[in-house]
Formats: C-alpha cells, structure tokens, sequence
C-alpha cells in the first residue's frame, strides 16, 4: 500500500468518491469526520456502501472505528464486522495492549459472524497521546493482525497543548518530529509498514509532494490522505522509481551470483547485507505498486 485516504462515513457521495480515487487503502472513517449525533446512522450508511463495493474496487477497505475509551468501539464492530473489511484503524492507541484488547474483541464478532480467526488486519494510529508515543515499541510482537503502524499529530497537539505542530517555515516542531520517527523505528521494530500521517494543507500539492518524497527517503512506505487530490501525488512518489527499481535488482543479482556472500562489488563500490536487505525491500514494494 502506498495511498490511504481517509472518507467520512456518513456521506454516500464522499464514500462514492473516494472509492473511484485510485487510492490502494479506502479508510471508512466512524471518527473524528463524523459528528457525536451521526455515528449510529454513519454505521448504517458505511456498511450498506462497503458491502456495495466490495466486489468491485481493487483497493482495501478499512473503517477507524471510534477508540477504545469511547465506549463506542464495540457498536462500530458490530456494524462492520458482518461485511468483513480488510482491516480496522484504531485511533487513540496508547500500546501494544490497546492492539491486543483490540484483537480480542475482533475475534468473537469474526466467530460470530463465521469469519477465519485473524482475517481483519489492524492499523493502529499510535501517537495520538502522550502515552502512546512513549510507548511506541510495544507493537513488536503485539498481535499478528498488525499491517502497518501510523501516527498522528493534530490530536496529539491538543493532547499536550501544543499551540501548533510546525514552526512558521512549514516544519514540525521537536515533539512531531520525535513521534514521526518514533512511528518508522516501531514499525521497524514490528516488521511492518511505517505510513506516514496526513498533509492537511489539501490545496498545497507542492507541499504535499515534498514531504511525501522526504517521508519515503527516511523510511516510509505510504501516506494517509484527506482529499482525493491527493492520491495520485501520494502513489507517484511512494511508487519506486524505474531506476531504483533496476539497481536493487543489481544487487540482489550481484549476491545471488556470487553465492550469497556478506559483501558484493558492484561498479568499484562495496555492497554489504543491510543494502541486500534495502533492495529487497524496494523491490517487494515495488511488486506491490504494479499490481503483480
């Protein structure tokens, strides 16, 4: 996955939209785009659309669901579940064991509902609080259902009373940037996907593009989206370039036939097995981006 927009649940126009985006993850939102007074009529509209398109979209289908302080997760739940979504966003998650308590819940409306044990996957928003970002390494090894870790600023600025996230240049200030990357090393840590959080400044597609392109330099792998706008710019840059493409496969040939030792050379510079393993990797993505 590269591109996960974000669609507000309780609009069938928005969902319509954000379905026909080109995004890889559609993140059916039952949180914060969805007022106190709509959520049971959001659950409504949200599984009756999923359930519609389905079938017919190539790009997975998440919902966040309302975090576990609300009260409101287990109604989400029992909503969704019955149409069996890829996977579920959980907002707000302060560990590991918010994953696990998560997973659990999952577990009895998969049973339920006659679903396989484990088939809805969990992405979890993990530095919404204070406590949450201090506890960013507790996801490795927490729950096989993790796809990929995430973070989030907006709430945790308000969390800690923050008056801004970024400084008058556009740059996030010493606590953003310390939760982003708290966000790649604990997606690391878990072997999963490191998805970067979202560019609110929807208009700003040269914005956009450049923290995309510094996000993928420093280790992610995808971006979450507010606006369709976004996606392709989202996709373009997450997208390993042709070059990239054909010099990891260089050194994945360059290993292989010399026997899979620990150090290569290739073109009088010197290759050992973290480049092995980066190349890998960018070749995975890569595989994932075209379709194959």
């Amino acid at each position: 996955m590269r591109s996960l927009l974000f669609v507000p649940g309780d609009s069938e126009k928005k969902l319509e939209r954000g379905f026909s985006s080109g995004a890889d993850v559609v993140i059916v939102d039952l949180e914060d785009s969805v007022a106190p007074d709509n959520k049971g009529h959001a659950r409504g509209v949200a599984a009756d659309f999923i359930a519609s398109k389905k079938l017919a979209t190539r790009a997975s289908i998440y919902v966040r669901v309302n975090d576990l302080s609300t009260g409101m997760t287990d109604d989400d739940l029992r909503a969704i579940v019955p149409i069996a979504p890829d996977g579920i966003m959980l907002p707000k998650s302060n560990s590991g064991a918010d994953v696990q308590h998560l997973s659990t819940k999952l577990r009895v409306h998969e049973a339920e509902n006659g679903l396989p044990d484990g088939a809805i996957r969990i992405i979890p928003i993990i530095t919404e609080t204070a406590a949450g970002t201090l506890a960013t390494a507790s996801y490795a090894g927490a729950s096989a259902r993790v796809a990929g870790l995430t973070w989030g600023a907006e709430d945790l600025s308000a969390a800690i009373g923050a008056r801004a996230t970024r400084d008058g240049e556009g740059r996030y200030t010493d606590v953003f940037r310390l939760a982003r990357a708290l966000t790649v090393l604990a997606a690391s840590a878990a072997e999963v996907a490191a998805i970067d959080t979202v560019f609110v400044n929807f208009r700003d597609h040269e914005g956009l593009r450049t923290e995309c392109l510094e996000a993928e330099r420093d280790g992610f792998t995808a971006k979450m989206a507010i606006h369709p706008d976004q996606v392709a710019i989202i996709n373009e840059a997450f997208t390993p370039a042709k070059e990239a493409v054909e010099h990891a496969q260089a050194v994945v040939a360059a290993f292989r036939e010399a026997g899979n030792p620990g150090v290569v050379g290739i073109g009088g510079q010197m290759y050992d097995r973290p480049h092995l393993r980066r190349a890998e990797r960018l070749l995975a993505r890569a595989e994932v981006a075209s379709g194959t």
